[in-house]
C-alpha cells in the first residue's frame, strides 16, 4: 500500500469518525428534547403564560419571567448593538496596526471565551455596588452587554473584512470621504453579517442565569417589571428555582418553561438565518 492509499484511508476513517461523533451528539440532544417535550408540553397554556409565580405548582406561571426576559433582551440590544458595532468599525477601518492594537485584538477574542460567571462578578462590583443600580433590569442588561460585546465586535470585524477592497476604492475614486465610504458602502454591504452576529449573541445571553444570579436577580418576583430600574427575574432563573424543588409538579413546570425558552432561542436563530440568507441574495459583488 502506497502513502497515497494510506492517506486516503486515514481521510475516510476520520470522515466516518466525524459522522459518528455528530450522530452521537444529535442523538443525545434528541433524547433530551423528547424527554422535555413529553414532560412539559401538556403544561403550556394561556394561564401558564399569564399567571404569576406561586407556591402551588398548578397555579404557578411564567408571566414575570418571560416579561423580564424580553426586557433584558431589549435593553441588552440597545446597549451592546451600537457599542459593539462602533468598536468593530473603528478597529477594522480606523485603527492603526501596532503592537497595542494586536494585543487589544487578542484580548477581545479571548474575552469571548471567558466564563459568564466572571462577567457576573464584574457586573456586581461595577454596576450594582459602584453605580448603585442594585438588582435592577438595567444592571442585568449592562452585565449581559459586557458578556456579548466581544462576540459582537469580532462578528462586526469579520463582516466588514468580507467587503471587497474594490468597493472602498470605487467610493474613494468618486470623491467620498472615509466616513462616507464606511457609512454608505461598507456598513450596508456588511450589515447582514453584523446583524446575524448580534442576534446569535443575544441567543447566548437569553439563556444565561449565572451572571444574573450574581448581580442579585430574584428567583421569585410577584410583579412584572415596568421600568429599567425595577427588580426582575428571567426564564433561566425561574427554571432553576423550579427544578431545585422536590415536588414533581414543579419539575413539570420547569420542563414547560424550558420549552418556552427554547422557542424564543429558535426564533432568534431563525431570524438570524433568514436575515443572512436575505442579505446574501441582495449583495452581489
Amino acid at each position: 500500500m502506497t502513502n497515497a492509499d494510506r492517506n486516503r484511508l486515514k481521510d475516510k476513517a476520520f470522515q466516518f469518525f466525524g459522522i459518528f461523533c455528530t450522530f452521537i451528539g444529535l442523538a443525545v440532544l434528541a433524547v433530551f428534547l423528547i424527554d422535555i417535550l413529553i414532560d412539559g408540553i401538556g403544561r403550556i397554556d394561556w394561564e401558564f403564560l399569564n399567571n404569576l409565580p406561586s407556591r402551588r405548582a398548578h397555579r404557578s406561571g411564567i408571566y414575570t419571567a418571560w416579561i423580564g426576559t424580553l426586557w433584558i433582551l431589549l435593553l441588552t440590544t440597545i446597549i451592546a448593538f451600537p457599542l459593539g458595532i462602533g468598536a468593530g468599525v473603528y478597529l477594522e477601518e480606523y485603527g492603526k496596526k501596532s503592537r497595542m492594537a494586536t494585543i487589544l485584538e487578542i484580548n477581545i477574542a479571548n474575552l469571548a471565551g471567558v466564563p459568564s460567571i466572571i462577567y457576573g462578578l464584574l457586573g456586581l462590583e461595577i454596576f450594582v455596588r459602584l453605580m448603585a443600580l442594585g438588582g435592577s433590569l438595567l444592571a442585568g442588561a449592562l452585565t449581559l452587554s459586557l458578556l456579548i460585546l466581544p462576540i459582537v465586535i469580532v462578528t462586526t470585524r469579520e463582516a466588514i473584512k468580507a467587503v471587497p477592497r474594490s468597493i472602498r476604492d470605487g467610493s474613494f475614486a468618486l470623491g467620498a470621504s472615509k466616513w462616507q465610504t464606511v457609512w454608505y458602502q461598507v456598513l450596508p454591504a456588511s450589515f447582514g453579517g453584523i446583524l446575524t452576529g448580534v442576534i446569535l449573541a443575544l441567543s447566548r445571553a437569553v439563556g444565561e442565569a449565572a451572571p444574573l444570579i450574581v448581580i442579585g436577580a430574584l428567583a421569585y418576583v410577584p410583579f412584572a417589571p415596568a421600568s429599567p430600574m425595577d427588580e426582575f427575574t428571567v426564564l433561566p432563573i425561574q427554571i432553576f428555582n423550579w427544578i431545585s424543588r422536590p415536588q414533581a409538579a414543579f419539575t413539570t413546570n420547569a420542563a414547560a418553561a424550558i420549552i418556552v425558552l427554547l422557542v424564543i432561542t429558535f426564533i432568534l436563530n431563525g431570524i438570524a438565518v433568514y436575515l443572512r440568507h436575505k442579505w446574501q441574495k441582495r449583495i452581489k459583488w
